[in-house]
């Protein structure tokens, strides 16, 4: 009785959770004006895809979505590279303030990420990469909490591993490809698939960085089609299901590994 109350009360919450979503599945594919009915019908009464063949020829989404895709993936490449090499020298690599600086690191944890928007565009426009996919990716390149698991998944790795390659005229560079990188490879799994969805779904970077709209991401365009079709409930359902597939489906395949990298992160030492 007590495992069938457990499994009722789970699948209650769960249907709750999954309501709004199979509705905005359900309406975008709903004829124009019907989502607009009161009450709402749950269902379509003659399903359409007209609103999202209107997204990629009317109004043009799809070069939105390929900009949202090319930087999600330069930002979740650069990301395991940089972090997977940080995470790897502050749990094996003796240098002079190693716990200082990772400390440091930790503590800037609580400073929230809106005030570091100003320096970091001033940065950015130096160096000329304002309005660039480089400098939409930027702000994930170096995140302290990719740095922070790669780092305590890197320290069960047994340090006489390293000194055999050592021994045998192994370079650090060599160890750190041919033997650790393979290693760390849950943990990573775990990394990309978090900064692929933070990526894809930043909306206030994104918007303060890019200036050309052919450049705009997904997020970005799918808040100006809002402001010029309010009215239209459908289409703007059918841009919301547009944003949020991709990276549901993504969750969904690689969910195993998404868990396997968090736990074992949490727990190795």
């Amino acid at each position: 009785m007590k495992k069938i109350l457990i499994h009722t009360a789970l699948g209650l919450i769960a249907a709750v959770s999954l309501t709004p979503l199979v509705w905005m599945v359900s309406a975008s594919l709903m004829p124009a004006g019907e989502a607009s009915e009161f009450p709402p019908p749950f269902f379509p009464s003659r399903p359409t895809f007209v609103h999202y063949g209107d997204l990629f020829s009317r109004l043009s989404l799809g070069r939105a979505a390929l900009n949202s895709l090319a930087v999600s993936i330069l930002g979740t490449a650069g990301v395991l590279l940089l972090n997977s090499m940080a995470g790897y020298a502050f749990a094996k690599l003796r240098f002079p303030g190693r716990e200082r600086l990772f400390r440091a690191l930790l503590a800037a944890l609580v400073i929230p990420a809106p005030v570091a928007i100003l320096p970091l565009f001033l940065m950015l426009r130096l160096a000329g990469l304002v309005n660039t996919y480089v400098g939409a990716a930027a702000p994930t390149l170096a995140g302290i909490i990719g740095i922070f698991l790669v780092r305590q998944f890197a320290r069960a790795i047994p340090d006489d591993l390293l000194n055999a390659a050592r021994l045998e005229g192994a370079s650090e560079f060599r160890i750190y490809r041919s033997i650790v990188l393979p290693l760390l490879g849950p943990v990573l799994a775990t990394l990309g698939i978090i900064t692929f969805l933070a990526t894809w779904n930043d909306f206030v970077w994104p918007l303060v960085v890019l200036t050309d709209e052919s450049r705009y991401t997904l997020p970005v365009a799918l808040a100006n089609l809002v402001g010029e079709h309010s009215a239209d409930i459908e289409l703007m359902m059918a841009g919301a299901v547009l944003t949020v597939l991709p990276v549901l489906v993504l969750f969904l395949i690689l969910q195993r590994q998404y868990v396997e990298g968090i736990t074992l992160g949490g727990v190795k030492e």
